[in-house]
């Protein structure tokens, strides 16, 4: 069990990636972690080792968070060892990516609990809890470029990352009296392991390096900043925002 003055953040999908980049931010800034993973146990240890190093405790937690009660066992899990938790980030995603005519109704119920049902779960178990600490709590989800604008073969991920965006304005809403913080962190095309199942990658990388006004891509690094900062208590008056960090692209027709 933790004490009053000592932070825990619960980071889904944080074994690799942007949720790993995040994860060990908020370690360097005090907060002991729960790694989230669903299939890569060694890298989940890894992240948790790395953590460890920083003198923070880390514990990995295996659950598919598109399934409520595997959450519900997670958040049991972060109640028995740490007895509290300050911050949570949705950052576990997956999807089918087919052109909309292709999309079967497992693809659909694939994406959309994963990137929304969890979202929305992960959140209630983790406010349920915030609001009876006398410091409240804060949660960040990401979403990305896909939430606003047609990507070719992203629709469900798309429409996923759509409510991702919505459920946060009203999650903002309903739970700022209890001192909770909500907001997003979009994101436009960044080179993770997540990217490696586009079967346009390669393409996806060229037109973006080329058509960003910052003229680089974004990386993981670039997110991650976006969302520790929307944690902090410097944005503490931001309530219900998608944060977009996209080097500029989205302001181009």
């Amino acid at each position: 069990m933790t004490n009053s003055t000592e932070k825990v953040a619960l980071v889904t999908g944080s074994s690799r990636g942007i949720g790993k980049e995040i994860a060990i931010k908020l370690a360097k800034k005090g907060y002991h972690i729960v790694i989230n993973y669903a299939r890569s146990r060694s890298k989940a240890e890894e992240t948790a080792a790395e953590i460890r190093e920083l003198g923070q405790k880390a514990i990995t937690v295996k659950a598919n968070v598109a399934k409520k009660d595997k959450v519900e066992e997670m958040f049991k899990e972060i109640d028995e060892q740490f007895g509290r938790i300050d911050i949570l980030v949705n950052n576990a995603a997956s999807g089918v990516l087919r052109p909309l005519l292709e999309l079967e109704e497992s693809h659909w119920d694939w994406t959309m609990n994963i990137n929304s049902k969890a979202m929305l779960f992960c959140s209630q178990m983790a406010a349920e809890r915030m609001k009876n600490q006398q410091s409240g709590g804060a949660i960040v989800s990401m979403s990305s470029l896909g939430a606003m604008r047609y990507l070719p073969n992203y629709t469900t991920v798309g429409v996923s990352k759509a409510a991702v965006e919505a459920l946060t304005r009203y999650l903002a809403v309903e739970l700022a009296p209890f001192n909770i913080r909500v907001n997003a962190v979009s994101g436009g095309a960044v080179d993770t392991d997540a990217l490696t199942h586009f079967p346009n990658r390669e393409e996806l990388l060229e037109e973006a390096k080329k058509r960003t006004p910052a003229g680089k891509m974004v990386e993981p690094n670039d997110l991650a900043n976006a969302a520790v900062f929307l944690l902090s208590e410097e944005a503490s008056m931001i309530r219900g925002q998608t944060i977009i960090v996209d080097g500029g692209i989205s302001l181009l027709t």
